[in-house]
């Protein structure tokens, strides 16, 4: 009997059965895989460069590009209401004491240019590696090195309680409607952000300005962190200036119940 392996009538060599190889399958999936991702790529990018930051506006971006257009909008809003109130002196007819009334009144509403003497205050963050430069106070928390809200509130009740004939913070006059608010380090004020040093002008008397700022209290805590971690604070007078009227818009917006 032979001990061959071969089976009678088969070749010596026999062709063996592929095997089953699961490589061949993933290679299929891994380019189908990077098929379905290109597909979705194409199809999310519609033509434009999904790739490059330049296509993706940041959010600080935007509301610095809303702050521009609200600037834009309220020069022509102030362009347009000197219109009107120009056709509104011609045909109405007012007598002459009734047109000083008037002006008297839009002065104290901030509408008009504003001439006189002026003190301006600056208010500035401290530098971001700050340490304290008195004994007995802790070292810096990010928190102690910005301006905040309440920083500029004060300045503003303060030049109001000297006296203050009119008041403007960076290029807007504020009128008795006008809130100043901040969001992180930056200031928004009716529509328009900026970004420090801020700062805020007051026609009035200077000494008086200057006495009533140096004796608010909010203040004198201010200047514990401009001594101890070098906040900005400065105080100039200015001589005669003119402060820009109001020129936004003067309606009031309110919630309103839902019927």
């Amino acid at each position: 009997m032979s001990n061959s392996a071969d089976s009678p009538g088969t070749e010596s060599s026999p062709v063996r059965r592929r095997g089953f190889r699961p490589v061949r399958i993933l290679t299929a999936g891994v380019f189908a895989l990077a098929g379905l991702i290109f597909f979705t790529s194409f199809n999310t990018a519609k033509g434009t460069n999904i790739r490059t930051d330049d296509s993706l506006l940041k959010l600080s971006d935007l509301i610095h590009e809303r702050s521009r257009k609200n600037g834009e909008l309220e020069e022509s809003n102030g362009a347009l209401r000197g219109d009107v109130e120009s056709l509104a002196e011609r045909d109405a007819g007012r007598s002459a004491a009734e047109d000083d009334e008037l002006a008297g009144l839009e002065r104290r509403a901030g509408t008009q240019e504003l001439k006189g003497e002026a003190v301006t205050v600056t208010l500035d963050d401290a530098p971001p590696d700050a340490t304290a430069k008195l004994p007995g106070y802790p070292e810096p928390e990010p928190d102690y090195l910005v301006i905040h809200q309440q920083d500029l509130q004060a300045v503003v009740n303060a030049m109001w309680q000297g006296g203050a004939e009119g008041i403007k913070v960076m290029d807007q006059r504020l009128i008795s409607t006008s809130a100043v608010r901040c969001v992180g380090n930056t200031l928004i004020l009716q529509g328009r952000v900026y970004s420090p040093p801020y700062k805020i002008t007051a026609v009035g008397d200077p000494e008086k300005l200057k006495n009533t700022l140096a004796a608010s209290p909010s203040i004198q805590n201010y200047m514990v962190y401009v001594n101890v971690y070098g906040l900005g604070w400065k105080v100039e007078d200015d001589g005669p200036v003119t402060l820009p009227g109001y020129s936004g818009t003067v309606d009031l917006h309110y919630a309103k119940p839902v019927e």
